[in-house]
């Protein structure tokens, strides 16, 4: 199980970074316009920083627009994945930039139908988005479930990323339930590392601590 961090802020992927924990950055369309940057030298700043993949979306709706926004988008740096949408004309564009030895990305799966069909195109990764489908009462972790079920009897090579991470519990069913990857928002990442025991914890190792050299202070002084 790897964590990758669905951002495309710089300074919150160099944190990321500096803890060891991350292997990967997930970006899309939206991320970019938060963050008002030119997407090319984001994007070159972030592959930078982060050695394993990083995913960069192509806005085309057509094949061949596509194509020809992955094969400039893999130019920026040999670690970037191009991410795909969910469809036909994606589909179309996973097989042709695999005999290309281009890493895809399909995103926007909200079934296993779709996962299955992304994989036997040949995409690198699949994204089911967890969270939008437990928005409308749906099992977005079923979904994941089933891939990694599918994936693993079938030995199929591609690889599932649990996108629309909405909370810490989200991460933890996503390696349960067999999520190769799962892509999760810095204040996710922040949530994962804190308990209130832990800082509970720590208070009273230090205060016994403190009283320890205190007490041993006051017999030296005797």
């Amino acid at each position: 199980m790897r964590l990758f961090l669905d951002t495309a802020n710089v300074e919150e992927i160099r944190r990321a970074c500096e803890w060891g924990v991350i292997s990967g950055v997930t970006t899309n369309p939206s991320l970019m316009a938060r963050e008002k940057a030119d997407p090319d030298a984001a994007l070159r700043e972030i592959t930078s920083l982060v050695k394993g993949p990083v995913s960069a979306e192509a806005l085309s709706l057509d094949c061949e627009g596509m194509v020809e926004e992955a094969r400039r988008l893999a130019r920026v740096a040999d670690n970037i994945v191009v991410k795909l949408p969910m469809g036909v004309e994606g589909l179309k564009a996973v097989g042709r930039l695999k005999r290309e030895g281009i890493k895809t990305n399909v995103t926007l799966v909200f079934s296993a139908n779709q996962g299955l069909l992304a994989a036997i195109a040949g995409a690198t990764y699949v994204s089911p988005f967890v969270g939008r489908l437990d928005d409308i009462s749906h099992d977005g972790m079923g979904v994941v479930r089933q891939l990694a079920a599918i994936f693993s009897r079938y030995e199929m090579d591609t690889q599932i990323i649990a996108a629309s991470i909405r909370h810490p519990l989200h991460v933890v069913e996503a390696a349960l339930a067999g999520s190769d990857i799962a892509t999760v928002p810095f204040k996710v990442l922040e949530q994962m590392v804190r308990h209130p025991l832990t800082d509970i914890g720590i208070e009273r190792f230090l205060a016994d601590w403190k009283g320890l050299m205190a007490a041993r202070s006051r017999g030296a002084g005797g």
